[in-house]
């Protein structure tokens, strides 16, 4: 593997990590400051049993993410690294340099079934990592070689690199391709997701990607109030998405769970001071809001693009368990046989 433009330190490694790892730095204005810790994995396939979240294999290819979102479900894993769920999430990306490899020997052993594998419901698959690493043409070609429906979340049109690979597979795998649009407030979308792609980039990723054939929804996730929530902010990620021919669409209230609810509130005290008492109100010894505040939040999605009962009875039997349909306010737009996304509480 080349690299342009990087280092190599052995005095950087943090607890948790391992011995022996590799630490690179980059010098790219999107990585300064950032470590990338590599790993060699023991799996690349991560089993989610019980069948809830509509999927049950995952493979995370980075820990941490360097897009820091303020509000990123995944933080609270850094901790299992003796990492924090702060600046560590963002500045200390875990890279596992050898998943690729190992999920071609996992994928040929003969127990497997063939079910469907989520991308993205950790940290971001394409974050900017992906870009150097390029781990992700290799997984894809995995996993097609191996016959295996596929489903990605990503916020990054960066996605769209392996735009050949998508529509090979789509030609006789069921697939998705989804991205997550929190917002097109640029004001909110600068405020709680620093270092992403630019929102409007990311429809026009989900437009082409259905020109391609290729299925692909929007999330609209997570809707915080007094953030992103307002019908007027909402409103036209659901035009665009309707006009890009988005194959669902799907929103979810914030939710913030232990250390995630600590870097939040540490994030409003700084930013939106204004907001610390509403926000005190509706978590104060909760995770979740109450379902009366997140129907409330979730308001302006609703009963968009809900599917007919023809469309819905023409699918096919073998469509993997449909997790946009079950989401708190997510709606098909299709007929057609799609991989369904990552389930939207797994995510935020």
């Amino acid at each position: 593997m080349r690299w342009d433009e990087q280092r190599v330190e052995n005095d950087l490694r943090l607890p948790g990590i391992g011995d022996g790892t590799v630490v690179r730095t980059f010098d790219a204005p999107e990585a300064m400051g950032v470590n990338f810790h590599e790993v060699r994995a023991r799996s690349a396939l991560n089993h989610v049993p019980g069948g809830r979240y509509g999927f049950g294999w995952t493979i995370n290819p980075y820990r941490g993410c360097s897009h820091a979102c303020v509000y990123c479900f995944a933080r609270r894993t850094h901790t299992y690294l003796d990492l924090n769920a702060g600046r560590d999430f963002e500045r200390e990306i875990v890279v596992k340099v050898n998943v690729p490899e190992l999920l071609r020997d996992e994928l040929a052993r003969e127990g497997w079934k063939r079910e469907l594998v989520a991308l993205g419901t950790n940290t971001d698959p394409y974050q900017w990592v992906e870009s150097r690493y390029r781990m992700m043409p290799a997984i894809l070609e995995a996993l097609e070689a191996a016959d295996t429906p596929v489903s990605v979340l990503t916020k990054s049109p960066l996605v769209m690199r392996d735009v050949k690979i998508f529509e090979r597979m789509a030609k006789r795998l069921p697939i998705s391709v989804n991205l997550s649009v929190p917002t097109l407030d640029e004001d909110a979308w600068r405020a709680t997701e620093p270092h992403t792609p630019s929102p409007a980039a990311r429809l026009d990723a989900v437009a082409e990607l259905r020109r391609r054939g290729i299925d692909s929804g929007v999330l609209v996730a997570p809707l915080m109030p007094g953030i992103n929530d307002s019908p007027e902010q909402v409103q036209p990620i659901v035009d665009r998405a309707r006009k890009a021919g988005a194959t669902f669409l799907g929103g979810v209230a914030l939710h913030l769970r232990d250390e995630v609810k600590d870097v939040f509130f540490a994030w409003l005290e700084a930013k939106r001071p204004d907001l610390l008492e509403r926000y005190d109100g509706l978590y104060r010894g909760r995770s979740y809001m109450r379902p009366a505040q997140r129907k409330q939040a979730t308001r302006a999605v609703r009963g968009w693009g809900r599917s007919s009962r023809r469309e819905r009875v023409g699918r096919q039997s073998s469509q993997p368990a449909d997790t946009q349909s079950r989401g708190p306010a997510g709606r098909d737009l299709s007929g057609e046989r799609t991989a369904s996304p990552p389930s939207q509480d797994q995510l935020f």
